[in-house]
């Protein structure tokens, strides 16, 4: 069985077709070309607006014209995530996909159903023939899981809708009134670079295999940063062995916990064994400290060609301090509903080498003071290693509201249908609720979808029988919402 046999054929079908169209955040031209195109050969109305996004329309089926008009929206991009041993290219390859019992899964990468079965869903409605509705719209965003930029662009004349349904959570059942906002970090410097000792050799450790995760969904799930995990090794290497840094290379996604890290050490030819000990040793530690969680750690020790240049001594300790000393995880949780996640940080990448140093991190919080406070903690941090700290992509939390009528309604709606209650909260995770929220106040927004787990990861999965109870509950909501 492939994807292509799947249920309901609706959804699946175009998500197959998104599959095969590279679509990693920063890299859109062709998923926009592809939506544009798709959109034309089946009549449908559909442009490209400043902020990139794809913007649809369809009329109300007969009878249906003085409902309220719904704007579907979901976003286009992908996080490209891979196993280390993985030649994918995200900006030419497609994604392979492969059903494991009743998970759709992708082989060795992230598979793209964050945000691509909210699109393809988009898709199924637009072109469907013999579904009741009222009028729609559609709001395909662009590089949603970078920095927002879609949304931030969104002009205030551009939809006419009453109500939002953002398809891009990730539990069935389970609809979402409120997110959190974050802002974007970025410590960085300029260093002169030294020679390295000539009688010195150079290795490459790498921690990997790392569960990594999505940096809002699951900061709390006590998982290993790798970029954490590295600083350790690399202060007490640096303690014992005489170790000097030459590169640290760890992460690729701000949204994303790392999953490796990767380090190129200068160290005397008489302490190589010693070095590889420490490794191992601290391989042993990580994987006690994070059993039941991690259980897939392991190291690569390799020597390598001796480099030219190398992090000046003072220089390299005030970074592995401060990188120590970052806060990385959840900070607290919300004091009045403590079992959600309020203030978080993801020590997500850092590039160090060439003369260049450069450490990003996604800080997240529903509270606008706790968002403040971390960026100081970072300023603070960050500034005492002599780096510059900068501050971009910043959005919102997205406050509840707890009166939403078309939350009401939709959680009513679940509870017919599947005989289940509904749970509607709030989440850590930023949407772009917020945003759209503050371009269309009057508007009604709400956040749902299928269950998919571990996006942002390789081992990124669709529920294939929650994708077909969404589709029909999805159908029956849009026949449902009256004037």
């Amino acid at each position: 069985m492939t994807i292509q046999d799947l249920e309901p054929k609706a959804i699946f079908e175009n998500f197959y077709k998104l599959t095969q169209v590279p679509r990693p955040s920063g890299h859109l031209e062709k998923v926009q070309a592809f939506l544009l195109q798709w959109a034309a050969e089946r009549g449908i109305e559909a442009f490209k607006d400043g902020g990139d996004n794809i913007v649809m329309r369809k009329p109300a089926t007969p009878g249906m014209e003085k409902c309220k008009t719904c704007v579907m929206q979901a976003h286009m991009d992908m996080v490209p995530q891979k196993v280390d041993e993985s030649t994918h290219n995200f900006e030419t390859d497609p994604i392979e996909t492969w059903i494991d019992g009743e998970w759709l899964k992708a082989k060795g990468t992230t598979l793209g159903s964050d945000d691509g079965i909210g699109v393809a869903s988009i898709m199924a409605v637009f072109e469907a023939k013999d579904l009741k509705h009222g009028p729609l719209e559609a709001l395909i965003t662009s590089d949603e899981e970078t920095c927002m930029w879609g949304v931030n662009h969104l002009a205030a004349d551009t939809l006419h809708g009453d109500i939002l349904l953002n398809i891009d959570n990730e539990t069935e059942g389970e609809f979402v009134i409120g997110s959190a906002g974050g802002v974007n970090v970025t410590a960085s410097m300029d260093y002169q670079e030294v020679d390295t000792d000539a009688t010195d050799i150079a290795v490459r450790v790498t921690f990997r295999d790392c569960k990594g995760g999505h940096s809002g969904l699951e900061i709390n799930q006590g998982r290993a940063n790798a970029n954490k995990l590295m600083a350790r090794f690399v202060r007490q290497a640096i303690a014992d062995d005489d170790a000097r840094l030459c590169s640290w290379q760890g992460g690729n996604m701000r949204n994303a916990i790392p999953r490796t890290a990767s380090v190129v050490l200068t160290i005397p030819a008489e302490n190589e064994e010693d070095l590889r000990e420490l490794a191992s040793y601290c391989l042993g530690i990580y994987k006690e400290e994070f059993h039941g969680v991690e259980e897939d750690i392991a190291f690569d020790f390799e020597r390598v060609d001796l480099p030219a240049k190398q992090v000046p001594q003072e220089i390299q300790d005030n970074l592995v301090d401060a990188i120590i000393a970052c806060h990385d995880g959840v900070l607290r949780n919300i004091p009045s509903m403590p079992t959600i996640v309020e203030t978080s940080s993801n020590l997500a990448i850092i590039n160090i080498g060439e003369g260049k140093a450069q450490i990003l991190i996604l800080a997240r919080s529903s509270s606008d003071s706790m968002l403040e406070y971390e960026q100081e903690m970072f300023e603070a941090v960050f500034g005492m290693a002599g780096m510059k700290v900068e501050y971009g992509g910043r959005y919102p939390a997205w406050q509840p509201n707890f009166d939403s009528p078309i939350a009401a309604q939709m959680a009513a709606l679940y509870e017919r249908m599947s005989g289940e209650k509904a749970l509607v909260q709030v989440v850590h995770a930023g949407l772009e609720c917020s945003l759209i929220g503050e371009v269309y106040p009057k508007m009604d927004l709400v956040s749902f979808g299928p269950t998919l787990r571990s996006p942002h990861t390789p081992n990124e999965r669709c529920n294939i029988p929650s994708v077909a109870r969404f589709w029909e509950f999805l159908k029956q909501l849009l026949a449902e919402i009256a004037e």
